[in-house]
C-alpha cells in the first residue's frame, strides 16, 4: 500500500497537503534534505522501534536517539524494527516510513527536536516521495505524543 495509503488518508482529511515524489531517492536524511533545498534537521525521521507494540518515533533529521534518555523514558532500552517488521505495521519501506497511511492505530511520539522547526519534512509512504507539513499540524494530525528522548 504505502504511498497509496497516505494519498488515501490526505484526501480524506488534509486535501490540501501535496505529496511530492521525486524521481531519485529521498530515503536518507542527506537525500531528503539535498532534494528540498534544507537543513537536515528538517527531514523528519521516522522510526519503528518495539516496546511492547511497535511504535513510531519522529525526530528531527540531524539528531540521534540518546539511549539513557530514551530508557528513562520508555523503560526499555531503544530496539529497531527489522524491515519486514516495519513494512508489516506501517506498510511503508525502510526510507519511506512515516506516521500516514497506517493500517493500524501505532502509538506515535514527536521528538522535541523537531519544535526547532515551523515546516518540516516527512516521508510520504515510499522511498521517493514526501510532504511539506506545519510542524504543529503533522502533531496534531498524529495525535503525537511530545517527547526528549535525542542528542545532537
Amino acid at each position: 500500500m504505502s504511498i497509496k495509503s497516505v494519498k488515501e488518508q490526505f484526501d480524506k482529511i488534509a486535501p490540501d497537503l501535496k505529496i511530492i515524489e521525486f524521481n531519485e531517492p529521498t530515503a536518507t536524511v542527506e537525500q531528503a534534505a539535498n532534494a528540498h533545498n534544507v537543513e537536515p534537521g528538517q527531514i523528519v525521521k521516522t522510526i519503528a522501534l518495539a516496546l511492547d507494540k511497535p511504535i513510531l518515533l519522529m525526530t528531527a533529521g540531524d539528531v540521534k536517539i540518546d539511549n539513557k534518555k530514551y530508557k528513562d523514558f520508555f523503560k526499555k532500552k531503544a530496539k529497531m524494527l527489522s524491515a519486514d517488521d516495519t513494512l508489516t505495521c506501517t506498510t511503508h519501506p525502510i526510507g519511506g516510513v512515516c506516521p500516514f497511511g497506517l493500517p493500524l492505530k501505532i502509538d506515535i511520539f514527536a521528538d522535541k527536536s523537531l519544535i526547532a522547526y515551523d515546516l518540516v519534512i516527512p516521508a510520504a509512504g515510499s522511498r521517493n516521495s514526501s510532504v511539506i507539513i506545519q510542524r504543529k499540524r503533522l502533531f496534531e494530525m498524529t495525535k503525537a505524543v511530545i517527547v526528549d528522548v535525542t542528542k545532537k
